[in-house]
């Protein structure tokens, strides 16, 4: 069954409002725990899809057993966007169908993977950062492509990596996944050192470049959003 997610109340509207916002919680990231031990207990992969037309906005969350990476719980959640698209703001988009989804599971998430941002953000904010103080919860961000961050390609072998900058500050890294094939980009959210975020990612990537809870998270979102555009808009 999927939850339809609220706008809370007082969230913003105007990028004034949510840059103020981010700078209020931007101090309350946790950077000086390591976080949990890949392969043990559960993380969870969080994503999202749009329909701008009508005003769509579906989100998973999908947990797996971080031992063996099987599925073991999924919740999706469907509600009105947010938030305008404004780039560096994508979080206020995402976050109440996200944070809706992760309440509907029927148990704890444990580390949660986003496909997006951490500390690897022009404000140093990106979503995972603010999932992560909003729910307390251990978090990572993955990404595609290193945003406006400048890097080295790793090595071609799996696992290597190299520093993502800004300046001189290591804001996150660039990690081989596969051999032969585009990194994706790691960063910091809350309550988990980097080194452990890329470990964390190795372990998810055994077949495929990203990692298996963005994966799956990625297809239970599309199939939420197309269940939700042929059954109509969701309810106010």
């Amino acid at each position: 069954m999927t939850t339809i997610a609220g706008v809370p109340a007082g969230w913003p509207t105007t990028e004034e409002e949510a840059r103020a916002v981010q700078d209020a919680l931007r101090a309350r990231v946790v950077l000086d725990e390591t976080g949990p031990k890949p392969g043990t207990g559960h993380v969870t992969g969080v994503d999202v899809a749009y329909d701008d037309e009508r005003d769509l906005v579906a989100a998973a969350a999908v947990v797996l057993d971080a031992a063996t990476l099987r599925v073991v719980a999924e919740s999706t959640a469907v509600g009105r966007i947010a938030f305008p698209y404004v780039p560096g703001l994508l979080a206020f988009r995402e976050l109440p169908a996200v944070c809706a989804a992760l309440d509907a599971l029927d148990r704890p998430p444990g580390l949660v993977v986003c496909d997006g941002y951490g500390l690897a953000h022009p404000r140093r904010f990106g979503l995972a950062s603010h999932l992560g103080v909003l729910t307390g919860l251990p978090t990572i961000g993955v990404a595609k492509n290193p945003f406006t961050f400048s890097c080295t390609d790793p090595a071609p072998t799996r696992g290597s990596s190299t520093p993502l900058r800004a300046g001189t500050d290591e804001v996150g890294r660039a990690l081989r996944t596969r051999d032969g094939v585009k990194p994706v980009f790691v960063s910091v959210g809350h309550r988990v050192s980097l080194d452990n975020a890329c470990a964390h990612v190795l372990a998810l990537t055994p077949s495929y470049r990203l990692p298996e809870t963005t994966r799956r998270a990625d297809a239970l979102c599309r199939r939420a959003l197309r269940e939700a555009t042929a059954a109509g808009r969701p309810a106010d």
